[in-house]
């Protein structure tokens, strides 16, 4: 009985170690999908750039309708559309400050490294 009450409480220590990962992640749990720029942030692009950045819609402005265009300028990007509306440089020009999460789309893409696809 002795024995029993020692080896129980080591044999419970072992199936508990045991579900312990070196990575301290939960078993079966993946890495947040890394965002690229036609998964991601093409469509933002598309919805809040147009018509002044996409040529195709009447834009003069730097296309932003391509990869290298957006990737080159993506730290003016994210200033530009950071600052209060009515500051001078504040985009979109429209006037209202994009979302939170729309804004979240771009700093993501910038912190997973820029990839295109």
């Amino acid at each position: 009985m002795k024995r029993f009450l020692i080896l129980l409480p080591l044999a419970a220590a072992g199936i508990l170690l045991s579900q312990c990962g070196t990575s301290g992640k939960a078993k079966g749990t993946k890495a947040p999908a890394l965002s690229t720029y036609e998964s991601n942030v093409q469509t933002v692009i598309m919805a809040n750039c147009s018509p002044c950045h996409i040529p195709a819609k009447g834009g003069n402005k730097k296309p932003y309708d391509n990869f290298a265009n957006v990737k080159s300028d993506i730290d003016e990007i994210l200033r530009r559309i950071q600052l209060t509306p009515g500051t001078r440089g504040f985009m979109p020009m429209r006037g209202q400050k994009l979302s939170d999460s729309t804004i979240a789309v771009f700093k993501k893409w910038k912190e997973d490294g820029l990839a295109e696809k």
